[in-house]
């Protein structure tokens, strides 16, 4: 495969359909790494009812389709509860892992952050897991800038995990 992910993949909504895929995408993390901090895998259905959840807040939810499969897919969601957040969301990517390295993770947060742009969003912010370099450095490039460190606020794989949060305002 060529390292050019646009002329492979291409930028897309996700559907309902997309669960099971989104699914086998993101247990991997749940069930190999503390990128997330939840520990049970999650069901198709599961993924479902959290993609209703996201569109029914009116929140981009995007997946690189490669060949008819899910390679990655990245979403917003809302920041806090309270409405004068309003103008805030919080942003995640996730990727197969045979896709990493291959600039999907940028391409889906340009369009992404494009999409919260054009809607209005003020702010946009990315808590990572630390240490995680490549998180780190994607989220640099795109302009976020550290903000807060959490030491000790995950405790996964029996270890103890910090949590940093990036920032940007749009």
């Amino acid at each position: 495969m060529s390292s050019h992910p646009d002329r492979e993949s291409r930028l897309r909504p996700a559907t309902p359909e997309d669960a099971a895929a989104l699914a086998r995408v993101y247990n991997h993390y749940i069930e190999n790494t503390v990128v997330t901090f939840e520990e049970t895998p999650v069901s198709p259905a599961d993924m479902t009812s959290r993609l209703s959840e996201i569109r029914d807040a009116e929140f981009p939810w995007l997946v690189a389709d490669r060949d008819g499969d899910v390679a990655g897919f990245a979403y917003a969601g809302p920041w806090k509860g309270r409405c004068a957040y309003r103008h805030s969301a919080e942003i995640t990517v996730y990727l197969d892992p045979q896709q990493v390295g291959r600039g999907l993770g940028s391409q889906l947060y340009a369009e992404l952050i494009n999409i919260l742009k054009d809607r209005g969003f003020h702010a946009i912010m990315g808590g990572i897991a630390l240490p995680n370099a490549a998180s780190v450095a994607l989220h640099e490039k795109f302009g976020l800038e550290k903000v807060a460190h959490f030491k000790e606020v995950g405790f996964k794989f029996e270890r103890w995990v910090d949590v940093g949060y990036w920032q940007r305002r749009l």
